[in-house]
Order: C-alpha cells, then sequence, then structure tokens
C-alpha cells in the first residue's frame, strides 16, 4: 500500500530522491493554498510543511489521517505544537539538524545586506537613479568601520554574523542566556546590549520567554541613530512597540526579514500595521523572510527531508498501517 504524501512546498533541486519517494507512495504538491490543502489533508499521512501554511487546530482536525508533519525549517511558530503532540503526529524539522545546519551562511550574511540598504539607502537611491536623478548628496549614510554590532543569541547564526562583522572592523557585543565565550566578542548584559549597539541583530529562538521580549522598555535603551535588524522570528519584537518606537525617531530605523504573521494572505498583508507604515517611511524595511532562500540552504534544507522519508519510510510509515 503506497503511502499518501501532501507537501505545500515544492521540492526542487531533488529530483533524484523524489524518484525513490514516488516508488512507494502517491505524492501531491499544493503549493500555498491553504483552501485547497485543507480540502485533501484528511487523506495525507505524510504531510511537507512550509511556513506560509499555518498548522492550526482546524487544520489538524480535518487531517484525521496524518502520521507525520517533515519542515525543512527551523521555525516552527506557525505550528501548534501542542495540539500536534495532543494528536499524536510526529513532528521532524531541522533545529537540531547541527552538521546540516552548520553549512548555511545565508540568514548571517542577509543582516548585513539590510543594514547596508536601509543605512547607505541604496534601494530609494537605486530608485532615483532610475528616475533620471542623480542627487548623490542626499543618500548618505554612515559607515561600519568602529562601529559597535549588537548580537542578541550567540548561538551558531549570531557566531558567524560576529565574524562577519568583524570583517567589516566592527566592535563585537553579545547577550546570551548560556554562558558563552567566543573569541573577539565581548559578552554584556541585555540593557547595556540595546545601550551600546549601533547596529542590533536578532538571533534569537522563539520561546515564551523571548515572545514579545523586544518592547518600549529595551527599545527606549536604544541610541538614537541605532538600527534594529530581525532575521529569526516576527513575534520576538513587540510590533506595536517597534512602530511608535520608529514613529517618534527613537531610533534611526530597523530592518525585517520576518513579521508576526507571514502566513496572512495579500489582503491582511497590505494591512499589517508594520507594513503599511513602510509604504510611507524609509526608516523601516521589510523584506519577505529571504534570510535562508539561497539555492544552497533550499537545496540542503528539503533533500534532508527526502532522505528521512526514503531512509525510514518503512519504521515511520508502515508499521503505523
Amino acid at each position: 500500500m503506497k503511502i499518501n504524501i501532501l507537501s505545500s512546498i515544492s521540492l526542487d533541486y531533488c529530483e533524484s530522491y523524489l524518484r525513490k519517494i514516488i516508488k512507494f507512495s502517491k505524492l501531491k504538491f499544493i503549493i500555498n493554498s491553504r483552501k485547497k490543502i485543507l480540502n485533501n489533508i484528511q487523506y495525507v499521512d505524510v504531510y511537507i510543511s512550509g511556513v506560509k501554511i499555518k498548522i492550526d487546530k482546524e487544520f489538524l482536525k480535518k487531517a484525521t489521517n496524518l502520521k507525520i508533519i517533515l519542515s525543512p525549517s527551523t521555525g516552527t511558530d506557525h505550528m501548534d505544537l501542542k495540539e500536534i503532540k495532543k494528536k499524536k503526529i510526529k513532528l521532524i524539522h531541522i533545529a537540531k539538524e547541527y552538521k546540516l545546519l552548520n553549512q548555511f551562511t545565508a540568514t548571517s550574511e542577509i543582516v548585513f545586506g539590510l543594514f547596508l540598504s536601509l543605512n547607505r539607502k541604496i534601494i530609494l537611491s537605486n530608485k532615483s537613479v532610475i528616475s533620471g536623478y542623480w542627487p548623490r548628496e542626499k543618500f548618505i549614510g554612515n559607515q561600519l568601520y568602529g562601529k559597535t554590532f549588537g548580537i542578541l543569541g550567540l548561538g551558531r547564526l549570531g557566531k558567524i554574523s560576529a565574524k562577519i562583522a568583524k570583517g567589516f572592523q566592527m566592535n563585537v557585543i553579545a547577550h546570551d542566556i548560556k554562558k558563552i565565550k567566543t573569541r573577539n566578542v565581548k559578552m554584556v548584559s541585555l540593557e547595556k546590549l540595546f545601550r551600546l549597539s549601533d547596529v542590533l541583530s536578532i538571533h534569537t529562538h522563539l520561546t515564551p520567554l523571548t515572545t514579545g521580549m523586544i518592547n518600549k522598555k529595551l527599545l527606549k535603551l536604544m541610541k538614537k541613530n541605532s538600527t534594529l535588524i530581525n532575521t529569526s522570528r516576527g513575534k520576538i519584537i513587540n510590533e506595536s512597540d517597534l512602530l511608535n518606537t520608529l514613529k517618534n525617531k527613537k531610533i534611526a530605523g530597523a530592518a525585517l526579514d520576518i513579521i508576526d504573521g507571514e502566513w496572512l494572505n495579500r489582503k491582511e498583508l497590505l494591512n499589517h500595521k508594520l507594513i503599511k507604515y513602510s509604504k510611507d517611511n524609509d526608516n523601516l524595511l521589510i523584506v519577505p523572510h529571504i534570510g535562508g532562500t539561497t539555492y544552497e540552504s533550499i537545496k540542503g534544507a528539503r533533500e534532508h527531508i527526502c532522505k528521512v522519508i526514503i531512509n525510514h519510510y518503512e519504521n515511520f510509515f508502515f508499521k503505523q498501517k
């Protein structure tokens, strides 16, 4: 008997693995359409999850045959973990696949792309040029040399970001709940991190403790000419507090690779308070969670999920039939 697999993401770059998977499964793709997925999920044994589709109580209520959820991602904020556990559905993602993850540097790299785009007004100046204007003096920014780069969460990505910052000859400070010693990185208190950083980059996991932790109290400590970068998870920031901080020009700006609500539809996204603000204000830059979207990281993560299915399908699936 073949198992039913539904994927809400494409599995490009995995052709050789897909040829093996379809020998023992009926594999179907429904890309980013929640309505269509909900209409099909009741027949599915294995679901390959993308962050665009929320796995909530409605989803899980319809998924009466679902045994395993696989995700080529480290984040789980689009999933109702308690309900998944309650339903006794096995969840497999790559958050603890350290050997694999150590090959992925893209999210740390984009931190500096976001900062430079915002601080050096790269997007605005390009729009000016293609409109026929060359006002060089209008787009004055700041260099990174000698500035203080602050890291909230000195894990894998935090350490990679620290190395890149040292390449720009920045001073690097960090805060982490664990006692960590890293060469050329000075560990400081949370309050000191926010007070001293010229660029503050978030690399902490989303947990009940970190949800909403960056609030008006911490934002108030930041320098007026500082910049906040978030490539982690949207819920770590209290978005109302950040919006008020930006409106009142309390910091120079913020660049976000993620918001609380990337699974929203187009109408809802257009009404998201931060996105609405960014339309008419150049001190906020938002991109659609592209930190990890490089060929290398996408290929590596999706191939890993395919290998899991191939290597363990007998234990995971057939014994549960």
